[in-house]
């Protein structure tokens, strides 16, 4: 599997110096910036990046993880999302272009309410595999308590065994498996091997939990009436994370909204998708041209 080449560089997020990868393409055309998910780094979007090279596509570390460290101010949804305004207007003081803004899982928590705060800064919108079910009620509920339970434990214990805890081989590994849903030998390597180098990429245990508990204590639909914007919502019918009918029911809530849903996929479009996904972002982008 070859990867398309980028280049870091560093971006200041109104004097938060926040490492990004950048992907070459045409610079007339304005950028894509890429916000990732939960417990990874811009690793996890090279796959759908590569795949897009008639524009420039930026990937930065989230704050926590990765090569960025956290907020002072912490990592709530408020923290994260002045973090985005401040990094969209970075990339437009940088390129001149206002950025189209994507998020993939947790990441579509924080541009969708981003979105919802300053449409101005996001005209349109791409949020795939949308966190659209609350991680707190429901059928989710005990296994988000047992989650919460193992990142509060991580944060408390010492800092060795704390640490090892959370960067656990076999839990990480557990996580991976039980979110990959191709059958591809190849593929699955890959993805297991993305998740066994970077889930652990975190900056320290307590933003670690911090990051977790913003994670599930927030969906795309608190701000559904707000996403008055083009929105392109691209989800899995097998996501075991979201219910691919609540990702339904979000997208046609939406007031201009295209949706795209790939037949046996679940949760990791970014990786097993990326190919589809990234056609989907074009014919969008083209379309709002």
């Amino acid at each position: 599997m070859r990867l398309r080449e980028s280049r870091r560089l560093s971006l200041n997020a109104d004097g938060h110096e926040t490492a990004a990868w950048i992907y070459g393409g045409d610079e007339q055309e304005r950028p894509l910036l890429m916000i990732h998910g939960f417990r990874g780094d811009h690793h996890g979007m090279d796959l759908i990046a590569g795949e897009i090279r008639d524009r420039p596509v930026i990937v930065p570390d989230l704050p926590g993880f990765g090569e960025t460290l956290p907020l002072e101010n912490g990592l709530g949804l408020q923290s994260y999302v002045d973090f985005l305004s401040a990094l969209v207007a970075e990339v437009v003081r940088t390129g001149g272009r206002a950025p189209i803004v994507l998020g993939h899982s947790f990441g579509s928590i924080l541009v969708s309410h981003l979105a919802a705060q300053q449409p101005e800064a996001t005209p349109e919108l791409i949020l795939i595999n949308p966190i659209t079910t609350p991680a707190l009620e429901g059928s989710a509920r005990v296994a988000t308590a047992l989650t919460r339970a193992y990142y509060d434990l991580g944060a408390k214990l010492p800092q060795r065994a704390g640490r090892a805890l959370l960067s656990s081989p076999v839990i990480v590994r557990v996580m991976s498996e039980v979110m990959a849903t191709t059958d591809d030998p190849g593929l699955r390597s890959y993805i297991h091997d993305q998740h066994a180098k970077y889930f652990s990429a975190f900056s320290d245990r307590a933003s670690l939990a911090e990051a977790f508990d913003t994670s599930v204590s927030h969906t795309v639909t608190e701000v559904t009436d707000a996403l008055t914007m083009p929105t392109l919502v691209i989800a899995g019918d097998s996501d075991a994370i979201v219910p691919i009918d609540a990702t339904r029911s979000f997208a046609a809530a939406l007031r201009d909204s295209t949706f795209v849903e790939l037949v046996g996929v679940g949760h990791l479009v970014h990786y097993e998708r990326s190919e589809a996904a990234a056609s989907a972002i074009a014919d969008f982008v083209r379309s709002r041209a």
